[in-house]
């Protein structure tokens, strides 16, 4: 049985669980998707069905994707996925997959873009120490020594330094899933669900729980 769906993040809220704890809660529009393919063992080599979610216009698409699309009698979609699935017969192209397949969880996975925020020194970047604040230190929030210098006479790989932060995918494990709202498609999560607002997520069954 599939246990996962493609959402969008809306923002956050707040709740009262059953025992009138007040509880933050962030709010993702949990599709609906529709499934587009279908993967079997014995053509692709694995189960799974690969669902789409947010519908686009077809101009908006190139003529590979757009072609696969129309074969399959379907609307165009911005994003693609694959879950798998222990069966893929029990799924046909064109099917709806709206959030109560995940009605039934307790704990769950969310897979998501973090924010980017851009170019960073190694204090932000790596929580590094930094150097004295004195003026006369001279050495403040720079990186500090690069290596060895004769030998091997170059920076060696997996060096902590100033970049480009944030904007990777991040899987937040075992967050708890407060309700599901299945006449709106509404999850409540509870937990660090990465990314921004309109940020779209792949929302799991925990690997943990």
């Amino acid at each position: 049985m599939l246990q996962g769906i493609i959402g969008k993040k809306i923002g956050m809220t707040q709740v009262f669980n059953e025992d009138g704890r007040l509880v933050p809660v962030t709010v993702i529009q949990a599709g609906p998707c529709q499934v587009v393919r279908t993967l079997t063992k014995e053509k692709d080599g694995y189960e799974a069905i690969q669902v789409g979610y947010d519908e686009i216009k077809p101009k908006l698409v190139n003529k590979p994707d757009l072609g696969q699309f129309t074969k399959r009698g379907l609307k165009p979609y911005r994003l693609l996925r694959e879950f798998h699935v222990s069966d893929s017969s029990q799924y046909q192209v064109g099917q709806e997959i709206k959030s109560e397949v995940l009605k039934d969880l307790v704990w769950v996975d969310v897979i998501g873009t973090s924010k980017g925020k851009g170019f960073a020194g190694v204090i932000k970047r790596h929580h590094s120490s930094g150097g004295p604040g004195g003026h006369g230190s001279m050495f403040h929030r720079a990186p500090g020594s690069m290596g060895a210098s004769s030998q091997p006479s170059r920076t060696l790989k997996n060096r902590v330094l100033p970049g480009h932060m944030g904007d990777v995918r991040v899987t937040a494990q075992k967050l708890k899933l407060v309700s599901v709202d299945t006449e709106n498609n509404l999850v409540l999560i509870r937990g660090a669900v990465p990314g921004g607002k309109r940020g779209v997520v792949i929302i799991l069954k925990s690997k943990k729980a």
